[in-house]
């Protein structure tokens, strides 16, 4: 893989300087900075292929300033790397926008392969489509947006990518396998309860308000979007 350009948020200056120096080993190239002020400055006039985060950051916290980049429309990668543990804070750091996360303590091979696993891009499928819709639910693969009825859904970036994939495979059963490995780029056995979670919050946004609810859990195997009413 080419050389990668990483934006690191690390207030702990040693550990941050050791990434540097073994991420740069590995032919990614780490611009490191202690606070999410000084990340913005630099995403003013930079470009990143993934942005590490520290969410226990001085000043503004780093959930804080990841709402704030993706509401001003920042689609870079983001991997939460924080000592915060519990389920609820993984959450919280995934629905504002971060797309992978690793706990403190954690083996450099580890960081170095999620790093690469976010920058992939896979190309577009040929004569897929871009616009999905089932029933009165629709989705904008493009623009990343959704609605049903014509009421918009406001969808955190996993959301967006976890609605996409049941729609592609509306009528079918998607498994947990089949999410851990879209979604997260990574096996159910590590965001298992991620994933219960996530869906059950995706449920809650696209059911609200309808007397028809679209998505089910198919008992022990995953789940499916209904094609029909």
């Amino acid at each position: 893989m080419q050389s990668l350009r990483v934006l690191l948020v690390e207030d702990e200056q040693r550990l941050a300087e050791n990434l540097k120096q073994g991420l740069g080993d590995q032919e990614i190239g780490a611009e490191c900075v202690p606070s999410a002020e000084r990340a913005e400055t630099l995403l003013e006039s930079n470009s990143y292929d993934v942005i590490v985060l520290d969410l226990g950051l001085p000043g503004k916290d780093g959930l804080q300033f990841l709402r704030e980049i993706r509401q001003a429309g920042n689609a870079s990668p983001v991997l939460i790397l924080t000592a915060r543990g519990a389920l609820e804070e993984r959450v919280a750091g995934l629905e504002a926008g971060g797309d992978d996360y690793l706990a403190k303590p954690f083996a450099l091979a580890e960081l170095v392969a999620r790093i690469r696993a976010l920058a992939r891009r896979s190309p577009s499928t040929a004569g897929a489509p871009t616009i999905l819709r089932v029933a009165d639910l629709e989705f904008d693969a493009i623009k990343r947006r959704a609605k049903r009825a014509g009421r918009p859904i406001a969808l955190s970036p996993k959301e967006a990518i976890l609605l996409e994939l049941l729609m592609r495979r509306a009528g079918e059963t998607v498994t947990r396998d089949m999410i851990a490995e879209t979604v997260w780029d990574s096996d159910y056995n590590v965001f298992g309860n991620l994933i219960e979670v996530f869906v059950n919050r995706l449920r809650h946004k696209v059911d609200r308000d309808s007397d028809k609810p679209l998505i089910s859990t198919v008992r022990g195997v995953g789940y499916s979007i209904k094609t029909a009413q």
